[in-house]
């Protein structure tokens, strides 16, 4: 009886040293090696070299333009600022000696997916690039073509670009219009579930706000991205860097006269969800009198500036059209900042081309009718006065008024 019971033990302890054993051999054992995948990617560089950037290329530039958005030239300027600032893009050998992908392959790849918003696994077959190369290849574009271009595409307008818009303003009948404003929505598909509630607003799935200001040339001079959906065009406004230059005192001082009465801050076309600022001009709801309804077209069909630059923005780039398909909002932002900042480009780059936007600027007097004047206003004072100027309502009252006035005048004389 004890025997056969130390015996029981004994195999007892000995099956537990068997699986003990086992898992640690489990554990120890080297992990499977991803499987790699030779795409011969020298042949996709050379086709694509072919394709569109020899001396006599296979597709035409027009064929250049609607697959990459831009010129050829552009792309070429884009394409040697990014490799010159970030080392990702330089073409290297990989341990095994292979020659990696070439500069113009991963631009291409992050181009694409921007363009086209489609996945980053299409691009294999082409471009012959890894869907997670493809990826990080966009990230490391859209964040160096930030660091690199923001400055001076994303800046905001120097006196030379405000006389020109103030010069465009008075043509179209607004005196004093530096542009017009207003807010678009992203839709983020992989928001976190924790965050879905504060990034849902009025429609109904997580967004993300973009408020921008737009010219008649559809150029974007101010982009404000990242807050939640949840708020609307007020509450952006209350965060917004718009007029934060004009309260320190370092933005120009624009002059002018209407009706007989003198202005010194710019204004922007804006739609009734806006306070009533000095630095806003909305349409009148419901208006009555012919002076009132021709006020009311002419500020409606100006404002739609900024909604056609959201329009040619969501165009060029389907990627901020569809529902945003990145995790990290940092990344969304860098995607944001980026096509608005390709967008800009373009519209230099073709703004000579471009027949529909009909500006001159070439020939913009040297010495327009309003003055500008650059004027240091550090003080706290002046400061405090500046910020209240900025919401006054009865300058806001008047002003629409004066334009009013002013373009009936204008329809007298044509």
């Amino acid at each position: 009886m004890g025997r056969s019971l130390f015996r029981k033990l004994l195999l007892d302890d000995s099956d537990k040293d068997e699986i003990m054993r086992r898992v640690l051999k489990g554990s120890t054992s080297q992990r499977k090696r991803r499987r790699y995948i030779e795409r011969d990617r020298l042949a996709g560089h050379k086709r694509l070299y072919l394709d569109y950037f020899a001396d006599t290329p296979v597709y035409p530039p027009n064929l250049f333009r609607r697959r990459f958005r831009m010129s050829r030239s552009l792309f070429l300027r884009i394409q040697s600022k990014v490799e010159t600032y970030e080392p990702y893009f330089i073409q290297r050998r990989d341990n095994a000696q292979r020659l990696g992908l070439s500069s113009l392959q991963k631009i291409t790849a992050a181009l694409r997916m921007l363009a086209y918003g489609m996945a980053a696994d299409c691009m294999d077959e082409y471009v012959r690039i890894g869907e997670s190369t493809a990826i990080e290849s966009l990230k490391k574009f859209v964040k160096a073509v930030v660091d690199i271009f923001s400055k001076e595409y994303l800046r905001s307008p120097n006196n030379e670009d405000i006389a020109r818009l103030l010069a465009n303003g008075e043509r179209r009948g607004f005196p004093g219009m530096l542009g017009s404003i207003d807010c678009m929505h992203w839709k983020w598909k992989n928001c976190p579930t924790a965050w879905k509630g504060q990034y849902s607003g009025h429609i109904r799935e997580p967004t993300i706000v973009l408020e921008a200001v737009a010219s008649y040339d559809l150029w974007i001079w101010h982009a404000f991205f990242g807050l939640p959906g949840s708020n609307n065009d007020i509450n952006v406004l209350e965060r917004s860097p718009i007029f934060s230059e004009l309260e320190q005192g370092r933005a120009p001082a624009v002059n002018y006269s209407i009706n007989g009465h003198e202005y010194t801050m710019g204004y922007y076309l804006a739609d009734g969800i806006y306070p009533k600022w000095s630095t806003f001009v909305k349409t009148i709801p419901s208006p009555r009198g012919h002076k009132r309804k021709l006020f009311a077209k002419a500020q409606e069909a100006n404002r739609k500036d900024v909604e056609r630059a959201f329009g040619v923005l969501q165009a060029r780039f389907a990627i901020v059209r569809g529902p945003a398909r990145f995790f990290y909002s940092e990344t969304l932002q860098d995607i944001m900042k980026a096509c608005v900042i390709l967008h800009n480009m373009i519209v230099e780059d073709e703004r000579d081309a471009n027949e529909a936007v009909e500006l001159d600027y070439e020939q913009i007097d040297d010495n327009p009718t309003i003055q500008l004047s650059r004027e240091c206003t550090n003080e706290f004072t002046e400061f405090i006065e500046t910020h209240q100027c900025i919401r006054d309502h009865e300058i806001h009252s008047q002003l629409q008024l004066d334009l009013i006035e002013h373009l009936w005048q204008l329809q007298g004389e044509l």
